[in-house]
């Protein structure tokens, strides 16, 4: 699937009910690539988080195109393996990091720091609870880190959460 406006929550569940957020998409990304590998059940829940179009591609007609087109299979290829980058730094922080930095950089990521482009300022509305499944901390905990980063200037909230580009400095610190 290919997303074409608007945005995916990518999640999986525990036997409990729990839920971990492995990924937030948007304009330009892929989901559901599982199946191109021989995956025969899907690992996780895609949710649209806002109103979106996504682009459903068939298994045999995505595998004739990246077979037939050299430039969709770069792009494709490349996708993929930036995803997969992003998705071992996260399993990283959820190991090393202190949960500050886990925030500021899912902040950063949500802002589309170290993208091409330029960086958005204000990132689409996305919940504590959310923000919490995606770091792996309690809602309360980023709820108080949320309010250090404010009184920082990190972050403001007017109903919208505008990134400041002085976040970049907790996770460049050690």
């Amino acid at each position: 699937m290919y997303i074409q406006k608007g945005g995916v929550k990518l999640s999986v569940h525990s036997k409990t009910g729990r839920e971990a957020v492995v990924a937030m998409l948007g304009p330009a990304d892929f989901f559901g690539e599982g199946s191109l590998a021989g995956q025969p059940l899907r690992m996780n829940s895609a949710t649209a988080i806002t109103p979106s179009t996504i682009l459903l591609v068939g298994k045999q007609k995505m595998v004739r195109l990246l077979h037939q087109q050299h430039a969709m299979s770069d792009l494709f290829i490349a996708y993929m393996l930036a995803r997969n980058r992003r998705i071992e730094e996260d399993l990283i922080d959820q190991f090393f990091d202190f949960g500050e930095k886990r925030l500021a950089r899912t902040l950063l990521l949500l802002a589309n720091y170290g993208q091409k482009g330029k960086p958005r300022q204000v990132v689409p509305r996305i919940s504590q609870t959310t923000l919490a499944e995606m770091i792996g901390a309690s809602r309360s905990k980023v709820n108080v880190m949320l309010n250090n980063f404010k009184k920082l200037g990190f972050i403001e909230d007017r109903g919208e959460l505008k990134i400041n580009s002085s976040l970049l400095s907790v996770v460049l610190h050690d």
